[in-house]
């Protein structure tokens, strides 16, 4: 049970609705995550439905880290799930599955997520992404060794983008722990499902519901 119930979407401010608005960045590099047969994610919708003046902010961040990042879709996913294993959220973990296999992540690679850098088979610079995690969350900084692997590898604004989306899914996790949220019910359905490629939503199409 939710420490705090979600709203429905029904019950949603007008606000809200205004605020999704707001997670369309005005220079996408990547597709709209894919809408058919994916989590719609209604809990954390509803949770931040209480607060449609900060769900405006971070939905500002978060369109970004999704879909204007420097970053591959695949290099954002392998920070996601590693943040949702390290914080072992659930949801956030559930959710992310299906965003990195549209990104191009297998069954098998995200699996290996779970056992971290030192996995056998990531390239030097995935190793390096998922040690940056481990050490970002740890530690608050990303050591010496991980970064002169991604700075041999990545620009500026990579490197930027590496940092914030560790911490926007930090911060996502910390909610989804702190309310205790419940996963979705159609996540239950879902997964009795095979899974289908994407079919990217095309940009500038309304924002109905929306991965985080």
């Amino acid at each position: 049970m939710a420490r705090i119930e979600p709203l429905t979407i029904k019950q949603w401010p007008p606000q809200m609705r205004e605020a999704l608005a707001a997670m369309l960045p005005p220079e996408p590099r990547h597709p709209r995550p894919v809408r058919e047969d994916r989590p719609m994610s209604r809990n954390t919708l509803g949770t931040l439905a209480h607060h449609p003046a900060l769900s405006r902010a971070f939905f500002t961040f978060n369109g970004h880290v999704i879909m204007a990042t420097t970053l591959s879709e695949r290099q954002r996913e392998l920070l996601v799930l590693r943040v949702a294993t390290l914080r072992q959220s659930a949801y956030e973990w559930a959710q992310h599955i299906y965003m990195g296999r549209d990104a191009g992540l297998t069954d098998e690679e995200i699996s290996r997520i779970a056992y971290g850098p030192d996995a056998p088979f990531w390239t030097p610079l995935e190793s390096a992404l998922l040690r940056c995690v481990d050490e970002l969350v740890r530690d608050g900084a990303i050591s010496e060794p991980t970064w002169t692997v991604l700075a041999g590898e990545l620009d500026a604004q990579q490197l930027l983008d590496v940092i914030f989306t560790v911490g926007a899914y930090e911060t996502i996790a910390w909610m989804m722990r702190s309310f205790d949220l419940d996963l979705d019910p159609e996540l239950v359905e879902l997964r009795s499902k095979p899974y289908v490629a994407p079919v990217h939503t095309p940009v500038g199409a309304p924002i109905e519901r929306q991965d985080l």
